[in-house]
This record gives C-alpha cells, structure tokens and sequence, in this order.
C-alpha cells in the first residue's frame, strides 16, 4: 500500500514477480492481454499436462493476484475450470497470463481520494460463451464514485436458453451485491442518500424490470424478476442502459481486444 498524490495505490508486485520466479519463466515476452480473442479450442488429442501439480500450484497463486488485479479475473476463471485435468493447451493459456503479468508487473488498484460517494454497479453475461458445455460467464464491479469496490466473474453451471435469462440473472446477482454493500455503508457511516444504479446492456432485461409480465418465456427466471422488482419498487436501486462500448463489466465475462481491453482496464482505475 503506497500513498500518492491521488490517495492510496494498493499493488501485488512483489508477489507477481515470485510467481514468475515459481514458474521458472522471468524471460518471457509480454504481451497485451491475457486471453486470446480467439482461444484454441481444446482437442481430444491433446495431451495431458506432465507436472500437474505446477499447475494448480501457479494456477492457485494467480487466484490471490486477481485481489488488486481485476483484470485478471476472467483469464484465471478459465484455467481454474481444468485444474482437475489440465492439458498441455491449458497450460499455454497459464504461460499466455504469466506473459502478460511480466509486462505489467508494476500495475495495481488506484483508490482515489477525490471521488464522489455514489453507489453503482455494471452487469454483464456472456450468453453461451463456453464453447464446451454453452453455461453462460456472469460478471459485475460495483464502484463507489471512482473507486472499485468488488468485482466477480463466475461460470454458470446450467446453461441459459435465452440471452434474456443470461442477462437478468446476472443483473439479479448484482442487485444483491449492491444491497449487501449499501448496508455496509450505512452500518459504517457512509448512508447512500440516492439509490444505488445498476447498468445493463441489454434492453430486454430492463424493459422486464419495468414490466414483469411473467408469461410461458420468463416463469423460469420469476425469482429473479420478483427480487429485482422488490428492490425497485423500494428505491434501493435504478437500472439503466448502458450501451456495449461502455459496458465496463466485458472485461469479467468475455475475451476482448487490445484496445477494448486497455480501455476497460483504465475505467477500473488500474
């Protein structure tokens, strides 16, 4: 933790550099994202990883990383899916995160001492995104002003048949999230004076929210609606559209491009 003109800047550098150090691989190239675009898919052909227990062990010390790296977080949910049977593929993907940790190991999270205290949150899904099983990734990152709070990327374990479902459940995780951080707040003195915004890119899932109509093609998701509408109708939170270029939680549900990446990267103060 280190103070700056801006407030508190919180980094992992020193830990950064002993995994590269555990992995034997301080050489490596840099590179600008830690997951391809276009990741291979994994073939049947593909052998298994030799020293397995390597590879839970950097894949494990990547998890604590992703404490003041958000950035990180999607690209490690990755690997920690096949930490039961890890393939020499897999591990390339390891070596492509640990490529990009050697060329930002001085990076960290910026708490800014000038900021608003406004409440609010970004949902996103990635609707079948997991080309093996189609379980939709859901993320979010709450913000307090210009400060990160919390942020999650988690894979779903039953798969969504509607992009709609995809993207209200993860709007439903969210709006809890918001809630269990607003009663924080207030139990520390920081009462939120206006409700907490929750951001959504998806017009269908709030056209739901501002009319929950539960017919044939939402009964399946009707806890969700219910718990959503409950915290409108008490004006603990608002939702609003965000467009797709602006969706800061991509970053936790998808693979982007460089300058996608390095956009949404600089929005979570990092």
């Amino acid at each position: 933790v280190k103070k700056n003109s801006q407030g508190l800047f919180l980094s992992q550098s020193q830990y950064a550099r002993d995994i590269l150090t555990r992995a034997h691989l301080t050489a490596l190239r840099p590179i600008t994202t830690p997951i391809s675009v276009k990741p291979s898919q994994v073939k049947a052909a593909d052998t298994a990883f030799a020293d397995q227990t390597q590879y839970r062990s950097l894949v494990g010390a990547l998890q604590y990383l992703t404490l003041t790296r958000p950035n990180l977080s999607y690209a490690v949910n990755i690997v920690c899916q096949y930490m039961h049977a890890p393939t020499n593929l897999h591990f390339q993907m390891v070596k492509r995160i640990l490529r990009y940790i050697s060329g930002t190991l001085e990076m960290g999270l910026q708490i800014h001492r000038q900021s608003t205290l406004r409440l609010y949150a970004f949902s996103d899904s990635d609707w079948a995104g997991c080309p093996e099983t189609r379980c939709l990734t859901k993320g979010f990152c709450t913000l307090l002003g210009s400060n990160l709070l919390s942020w999650s990327t988690k894979k779903q374990p039953t798969v969504s048949r509607s992009r709609s479902e995809a993207e209200y459940r993860a709007m439903a995780t969210t709006a809890a999230e918001l809630t269990w951080i607003s009663f924080l707040l207030q139990d520390i003195g920081v009462p939120q004076l206006q409700p907490a915004t929750l951001f959504c890119d998806n017009i269908n899932a709030l056209h739901m929210t501002i009319n929950p109509v539960f017919h044939a093609q939402s009964k399946h998701i009707e806890l969700d609606c219910q718990f959503i509408t409950e915290k409108l109708a008490l004006g603990q939170i608002v939702t609003k559209f965000v467009p797709s270029h602006r969706q800061v939680a991509d970053i936790f549900t998808k693979p982007l491009s460089r300058d996608v990446f390095t956009t949404l990267r600089g929005k979570l103060s990092l």
